[in-house]
């Protein structure tokens, strides 16, 4: 671990901590939660429901990062998702608590100019390069 890693994850925590709120729920639904190289992540019940029916401007999701947690699907989609999802956690590390409204301010700067607000935002764009 890097001497700045604790800042890293005190910085992201504000999110972080919005990603956890759903672990009381997802384990009495039976969901999953595992801690995978410094991550947390969680599927089944609650999540499994929020991302295939409410997510923003696509509609349906496989996985979301929320700090240092990461929600999926299933385990599947955790698991083909896991390098995409971990561009953005890097991500939440640098912009911290800046990094929602920059992600949502982004896509609808872009929708406005008739771009896909998630496929042409740059967050995403960076995921897809690096984690193809």
């Amino acid at each position: 671990m890097r001497w700045y890693q604790p800042l890293l994850y005190l910085w992201a925590s504000p999110t972080t901590l919005l990603g956890l709120s759903v672990l009381p729920i997802v384990l009495w639904q039976r969901g999953t939660v595992r801690l995978v190289a410094g991550v947390v992540e969680i599927s089944g019940g609650i999540v499994t429901r929020l991302l295939t029916s409410h997510m923003p401007w696509i509609g349906s999701a496989a996985a979301m990062t929320l700090g240092h947690v990461v929600w999926g699907v299933d385990q599947a989609c955790l698991d083909r998702t896991r390098a995409h999802e971990r561009v953005h956690v890097r991500q939440y590390e640098r912009w911290g608590p800046f990094f929602i409204p920059a992600y949502f301010i982004s896509g609808w700067l872009i929708a406005r100019r008739g771009g896909n607000p998630y496929y042409d935002n740059p967050f995403e764009r960076e995921a897809y390069e690096k984690a193809p």
